[in-house]
Order: C-alpha cells, then sequence, then structure tokens
C-alpha cells in the first residue's frame, strides 16, 4: 500500500532534536509571553540559546539540583507561569520522580518537563545516563501528558501543542540528528496516533526515537510483499487506543517497536489494553530486562535488536 503521511522527501533531510526544539519553543515564548524556560547547568545543551537570546528575563539557570528545579516550576505554574524545564532525560524523570509525582502530578500544575538524549541516545555514557525506564515510572503518575516525537516536525509541532495543553507533561527527545519524515502540516493531536501507511498483513506501532527504523523496517518488508501498517505513536500517554483497536480487529497481528525497556513502555501500553479488549497474537521490540551498556549509539541498537533490517526480522516471526 501507498505510503499517505510520509513526505516525498522523508529520509532526504535530517535535524538535531535540539534544535528543532530550541526554535519550536522560541516560538512558543513569542506566542505565550508566559513561557518561561528553566535550565538546570545544560542550556545550550538542551535547545534553550534561541530562547534565552530572544526573551533573556524569561530564561531562569538553577545549577544542577533538578529535584529543586522541579519545585521550583511547580512554584512558578502555580503563579501562571508556563515553565519548560529542558534538561538530561534520566536527570528529570526517575532522579526527581517524588517531586514530579506530587509536585506537578498531584498538584496539577502546569510545567513542561523535557527530556533531552532520551532512550540509549547518550550512548557512551552508559546505563547511569541512558533513559529507557522514563515511559515506565512516568505513566504511573495520574494526569501526566508523555509524548515521544519522532522527527524534527513533529517535535516542533508538540512543543506548540503541549504549551496550548494545560497540566503536567513530558516531552522526550533524542540526541543524534533525526530523518525528517513530515512536511511541516502533518495532522498532530496529541493523544492521537498518526496513521503514516496503510496495510492489512501487519501493523508496526513506532515511537520516539525508534519510529524511522520503524518505517524502514516496513519498507523492507514492502519489498518483500508485506502489506504493513505503520502506526507513529507520539503520545504515550493517553494512548490513542482507538488507532490501536483498528489495528487489532482489522489486521489481528501488532508488533511495537521502542528505545525502551519492553517493561512499562509503548509494548506494556499497547498490550495492557488489547489483553482486557482484543487480545490478539504481539511481538515487542525493545530492551529486555538487563542494564543497556555503552558504545557507539547504531552499535547499540543493534545489540538490542532496534535497527530496520532486525525489526523486519522479528515481524516475520509473527507472521
Amino acid at each position: 500500500m501507498s505510503i499517505e503521511r510520509l513526505s516525498a522527501k522523508a529520509f532526504g533531510t535530517s535535524q538535531a532534536p535540539i534544535q528543532a526544539f530550541g526554535e519550536a519553543l522560541r516560538e512558543v515564548g513569542a506566542a505565550f509571553p508566559d513561557v518561561v524556560a528553566v535550565s538546570t547547568d545544560s542550556s545550550s545543551g538542551s535547545g534553550l540559546s534561541p530562547f534565552k537570546e530572544a526573551f533573556p528575563d524569561r530564561h531562569v539557570e538553577l545549577g544542577i539540583m533538578e529535584q529543586g528545579a522541579v519545585g521550583i516550576c511547580a512554584g512558578m505554574a502555580a503563579a501562571g507561569r508556563i515553565p519548560f524545564f529542558a534538561a538530561i532525560a534520566p536527570f528529570v524523570s526517575a532522579r526527581p520522580f517524588e517531586m514530579f509525582k506530587d509536585d506537578l502530578g498531584y498538584m496539577e500544575q502546569n510545567v513542561k518537563v523535557v527530556g533531552r538524549c532520551c532512550g540509549l541516545t547518550y550512548s557512551q555514557l552508559g546505563p547511569t545516563h541512558h533513559s529507557i525506564d522514563d515511559v515506565a515510572i512516568l505513566r504511573t503518575i495520574p494526569g501526566v501528558t508523555i509524548v515521544g516525537p519522532g522527527d524534527p516536525v513533529t517535535i516542533k509541532r508538540a512543543v506548540h501543542a503541549l504549551a496550548a495543553r494545560k497540566g503536567p507533561a513530558y516531552l522526550k527527545i533524542g540526541s543524534p540528528a533525526m530523518p525528517v519524515l513530515y512536511e511541516e502540516d502533518v495532522p498532530f493531536e496529541i493523544g492521537k496516533g498518526i496513521l503514516v501507511q496503510e496495510g492489512r498483513d501487519i501493523c508496526l506501532i513506532g515511537t520516539g526515537t525508534a519510529l524511522a527504523n520503524t518505517v524502514q523496517a516496513a519498507r523492507i518488508l514492502g519489498r518483500e510483499g508485506v502489506s504493513v501498517r505503520v502506526i507513529d505513536m507520539h503520545t504515550l500517554k493517553p494512548l490513542d487506543e482507538e488507532i490501536v483497536l483498528a489495528a487489532a480487529r482489522e489486521i489481528g497481528r501488532i508488533m511495537t517497536v521502542e528505545e525502551h525497556f519492553l517493561n512499562g513502555g509503548l509494548g506494556s501500553a499497547v498490550a495492557q489494553f488489547l489483553a482486557l479488549n482484543h487480545p490478539i497474537p504481539m511481538r515487542m521490540v525493545g530492551v529486555d530486562d538487563v542494564f543497556a551498556t555503552n558504545g557507539p549509539y547504531e552499535e547499540l541498537l543493534g545489540l538490542y535488536g532496534l535497527l530496520p533490517d532486525q525489526i523486519a526480522a522479528t515481524a516475520r516471526s509473527l507472521l
């Protein structure tokens, strides 16, 4: 079946995720005067420089104190501001989990936490800097929106959408340059997956940094005559249950792909929903119950079965 949503120039260009985030945050700052940017000793590394240059009085540098930063952001939100707090993903999700839960989730504060270098993309620094448990732990907080865009266009769209959406949110972005997959006007809505490609034999659901390789795997299978439906599940909470249920009913085989632990991530969310509503055969591609090692990024992806040909091979096992 033909590609429905991808740009005609998909994979032709790429952009660093923090650059896309930084450009979007500057645009959001112009549109929302209450938006403030907060950093913890990593302003430029987190893509905040464009915002800082445009709105120097709305940038707050707090030093290395991520737990305290979450509480300070909650206070800003209580006073009517819209903080975007950006830093390294494990240090804004796992390290301040209790503050995230109590100060943001329980208090329903309008704070947007941005975790950069998510997944395995901080590849050389190993288990302490990998963020492959962030979705699992933050999914347990009621009312928190979790978004993992799969290309620079949807990163920008997500920043705009989260600025306009009230309530606590977590936006996760990678580190290496990402291929541009979509046109600027791709339909994007929090809580609604994007039907990238129609298909009838198997459905691949990718998210975030794993989306591009999921699409490439679908192309490999397509050249073999396999009709593959591809869904971009950019919002992990709330999950788009409607698009998942349609794939389960119409195709009957679903495989999820994510740069995250198998426990608690996208695959777990999809499997939990389907177990209660429409059980079908599934596969889940991600990191199993091990501490992911360090090394070159592409080699790490290969080690955990996340390269396109490996994803295609796992899909064949389901077929």
